[in-house]
């Protein structure tokens, strides 16, 4: 069954699905291979890395809740001259064990790495972006590239010969 055909599109049911194909083609075909430990960390990290993406006239706008992270837990990167990366790492604040200090009773605050993957249109100017970590909350803003000029009609004189 696959579940991109029941709603379910997101890189952790796609990991999924791939695990599932892979046990499933086991019985008949051992050249399918499980997705790599990478592959699914990745996959994880960009399912619970949820995102805001607008279109202004002049720029697109990626918004992300980033509480408690400075601006050298995170990490914004374009690959492929077409694919913006925004990855990191939340860390647990480590507090020595020592007597009368505190111990957690619950942890419920999401610790680990973050990533996500956005594909740019072809009108974004990759060397025009900027990111800004305000209250929390990432916004990274790729301005667009001008939209071409139209081509004039180029008018060719006719000589009767």
């Amino acid at each position: 069954m696959d579940l991109k055909m029941i709603g379910f599109d997101a890189p952790l049911f796609s990991a999924l699905q791939h695990m599932l194909d892979a046990a499933a083609a086991d019985d008949s075909d051992k050249s399918v291979s499980a997705p790599t430990r990478t592959y699914v960390r990745d996959a994880k990290a960009m399912a619970a890395t949820p995102a805001d993406v607008m279109e202004y006239p002049n720029s697109y706008a990626f918004v992300i809740d980033m509480p408690g992270l400075k601006s050298g837990d995170i990490k914004v990167q374009v690959e492929d001259d077409n694919v913006l990366v925004i990855s990191g790492e939340r860390r647990r604040q480590e507090e020595e064990e020592k007597e009368g200090a505190a111990k957690y009773v619950r942890m419920e605050r999401r610790v680990g790495k973050f990533m996500r993957k956005f594909v740019l249109p072809e009108n974004a100017n990759t060397n025009k972006i900027s990111a800004v970590c305000q209250d929390g909350v990432l916004t990274v803003t790729v301005e667009k590239l001008p939209p071409p000029e139209p081509k004039k009609a180029k008018t060719i004189e006719v000589k009767i010969a």
